[in-house]
């Protein structure tokens, strides 16, 4: 043969044994699942998925179902309490995760509140002789009166001879009589009569009959208690003056949110009678009292009032915001499953592997959760996707497990029985084909734990499993296990994104 043609037949014989060698690696080789990216190595038994109970040394076909026996393999060398994922089952099932990061809860509390009056700037008129109320100048409670305003005249005897008193003494020549004079005035401003009236009466000579009761604070009347022509008695209060310069709020604080409020920590508070405004204030105190039937304490603000805008009454949305702040492990809110015993958070430990990490939470505000214990700053959180790998983990029994990763020399019964394996789980997704009652009937998708092909199959659905908002014709993702009856029940399922019935 010519050495041209022998080059050319060499050349294509060549090409031809390696199209043979991709085709026979495409068709040989298996499509890439949650259950055989982790097998390795020899199988531990063979089962018949129908039945996963019953366990057998050697492959063949299943004495039950007509059927091929299913291979069972080890975790393919995954670290203890992990569980291995498919990434690309994870992508489409939408896993998210993001870093847990070192920073400050910003925890502020709103809360809302009443305006009362500043109990400390209330000032009580009194008359300190006995007397007759002969004029009052103000007549209604709640009126506004300033500081030196008349309030009402009275008129009283003993005040008269205290004044005749005094002016008998200074018109006197006798000498040493300076002490007894100092001391006849003394008596006048013990009495009740103003530095200013006395120095009338020393301008004047002439005693006054009638003394004029003054404001000591700007504010308003709270309490009225004489009337025109009324007696009055020594030490009886006449009326009551409240300040306005300063009032306060008294704020209901969830007893939840208690260590969160302390003396001291600044306030802006909003009224709905001036919208769009802003009042500053600060925690006074937090009363050591809590409300038996709201569960909540009662933190008193103080705030500037100089225009007297703010009337008690009025209500205030309170923003509270805290004095000190520490720093810690914050994860979102949403990658913490709450098991009703513990915390759990699905750390991402790289590689398409996950660990399901119990941890211990501080405080949750903004969507945050500060983690005191079990996750590390910059490890990656699980988000979203938490059923997927919680159906996954089923299968391994992982979770049941992660107590006992922990090498206690003893266990608790609590955690002795949340140790005791729970039913074989598979994942599937599918489309609701019909809803009968607890019997739904779904065009299940393969399911590959099984080792089944897509078919629709019918399943138990208790009443305990949240399904409320999902309807017949909706793609959805759930995980199913062999109840004692022998029945395929759901334990878990969810729409899956972008579904629509």
């Amino acid at each position: 043969m010519p050495r041209p043609i022998t080059i050319l037949a060499a050349t294509l014989a060549f090409f031809l044994g390696i199209a043979a060698a991709l085709m026979w690696v495409h068709y040989r080789t298996p499509a890439s699942t949650p259950s055989t990216a982790a097998s390795t190595g020899k199988p531990l038994y063979w089962y018949d998925p129908m039945v996963p109970d019953k366990h057998f040394d050697a492959p063949g076909k299943s004495p039950f179902m007509d059927m091929q026996l299913v291979p069972k393999y080890a975790n393919g060398g995954s670290a203890p309490g992990t569980v291995a994922i498919d990434p690309r089952l994870a992508q489409n099932f939408g896993v998210r995760t993001t870093a847990a990061e070192r920073s400050t809860l910003q925890t502020t509390v709103r809360v809302t509140g009443t305006i009362a009056f500043d109990e400390r700037a209330i000032s009580v008129v009194q008359s300190r002789v006995a007397g007759i109320v002969e004029q009052l100048h103000v007549r209604a409670v709640l009126s506004p009166v300033a500081a030196g305003q008349p309030l009402l005249t009275v008129l009283a005897p003993d005040w008269t001879a205290a004044q005749e008193e005094y002016l008998a003494l200074r018109r006197a020549r006798t000498p040493g009589l300076d002490p007894l004079r100092a001391a006849a005035r003394q008596r006048l401003a013990l009495l009740g009569i103003s530095d200013a009236q006395i120095r009338a009466i020393e301008r004047t000579g002439q005693a006054q009959t009638r003394v004029t009761l003054t404001a000591s604070r700007a504010g308003v009347v709270g309490e009225l208690n004489v009337r025109d022509g009324a007696t009055i008695a020594t030490g009886m209060p006449l009326m009551r003056i409240n300040g306005l310069d300063e009032v306060w709020i008294n704020a209901a604080i969830p007893e939840a949110q208690r260590s969160r409020v302390a003396p001291g920590a600044a306030v802006k508070a909003q009224v709905p009678a001036f919208p769009g405004e802003t009042f500053d204030g600060v925690i006074e105190t937090v009363l050591p009292d809590v409300d038996a039937v709201t569960r909540t304490q009662t933190a008193r603000i103080v705030l500037r009032n100089p225009e007297h805008r703010l009337a008690p009454g009025m209500y205030a949305s309170v923003e509270i915001v805290p004095t000190t702040a520490t720093e810690n492990v914050l994860v979102p809110s949403e990658a913490v499953i709450a098991t009703g015993l513990r915390n759990v958070v699905i750390v991402d430990a790289g590689s398409g592997h996950f660990r399901a990490q119990e941890v211990r939470v501080g405080d949750e505000s903004g969507g945050k959760t500060v983690v005191l214990d079990g996750v590390k700053p910059d490890e990656n959180v699980v988000l979203s996707g938490q059923f997927l790998i919680d159906s996954e983990a089923s299968l391994t029994g992982t979770l049941a497990r992660l107590d006992a990763s922990n090498d206690a020399p003893a266990m608790s019964m609590e955690k002795a029985a949340e140790s005791v394996p729970a039913p074989e789980q598979h994942l599937a997704t599918g489309r609701i084909k019909r809803i009968d009652g607890h019997q739904w009937t779904i065009d299940a998708d393969a399911i590959p734990s099984l080792g089944m092909g897509a078919m629709t199959m019918t399943f138990v659905c208790p009443q305990k499993v949240p399904t409320d908002d999902i309807h017949a014709g909706q793609r959805v993702s759930f995980s199913f296990f062999r109840n004692a009856d022998g029945a395929f029940e759901i334990a878990k399922m969810a729409v899956i994104d972008g579904a629509k019935p």
